[in-house]
């Protein structure tokens, strides 16, 4: 009788795949109000994000947990609104930030706090304006086109070239998989035994059939490429 693959574990739940919410500080956005002006108190680590996160407080005595630049020091000024400057930190409207400007933590609607650009070392650049349309150039090079009143951070996130340091031991990669509810080390089915893997088994590591799988196919069996298209290098 065959064992539980990893996939059937995960949709089960428990501990082991649990995220450690606990821990985490909270949602790391741009705040609700249009203009404000607040102050950096301090900057953290947070174990839900990979960036530093810094802790400003508004001249309405709210505290609100924002993504770090690079540059920034406790101390310094954060502005939000139409009207703020283009200085390292704050947040202003796309309509309002000139081309040629690195930017991050970009909204995808307007009001939502940010979703685009937001991994430690990135930065997007605004690169043209159109009636109500800013178009941006990401990360990845490709153009993506945002509502004029989305609003995004002037700056570099902080903390480039952290994850280029090597792990060193595998103990050390163990606990920060960990942190991010990330089951790891992740063990190739074609190196399992049979009882263990669909793909498993066999006198040297092979898949032994085909790797498409239905989308109906029963939990057990639903693993390689689930309801593919196609398959094999593109030509």
């Amino acid at each position: 009788m065959g064992k539980r693959i990893l996939v059937q574990r995960r949709g089960r739940g428990g501990s082991v795949f649990r995220a450690p919410d606990h821990k985490y500080l909270g949602a790391a956005k741009h705040p609700p109000f249009r203009e404000g002006t607040g102050v950096v108190e301090d900057i953290v680590h947070d174990p839900g994000h990979r960036a530093p996160i810094m802790v400003v407080r508004f001249e309405n005595n709210e505290k609100y947990y924002m993504i770090a630049p690079e540059g920034i020091a406790v101390g310094d000024t954060i502005e939000v609104g139409p009207a703020a400057s283009i200085k390292i930190g704050n947040i202003l409207p796309l309509a309002n930030i000139p081309d040629g400007t690195p930017v991050y933590n970009i909204e995808a609607k307007p009001g939502d706090g940010g979703k685009f650009v937001r991994s430690t070392g990135t930065y997007a650049l605004v690169i043209g304006h159109d009636r109500d349309r800013v178009y941006i150039k990401m990360p990845s090079g490709q153009v993506k086109e945002f509502h004029y009143m989305c609003r995004a951070a002037i700056g570099v996130v902080a903390g480039g070239g952290r994850v280029d340091k090597p792990w060193v031991k595998a103990g050390k990669k163990y606990h920060a998989m960990k942190s991010r509810a990330t089951k790891w080390p992740k063990v190739r089915g074609v190196v399992m035994n049979a009882v263990s893997h669909p793909f498993g088994g066999g006198s040297h590591p092979h898949v032994g059939r085909p790797t498409t799988t239905s989308r109906r196919a029963p939990p057990g069996r639903k693993v390689g490429h689930i309801a593919a298209r196609r398959t094999g290098v593109r030509k």
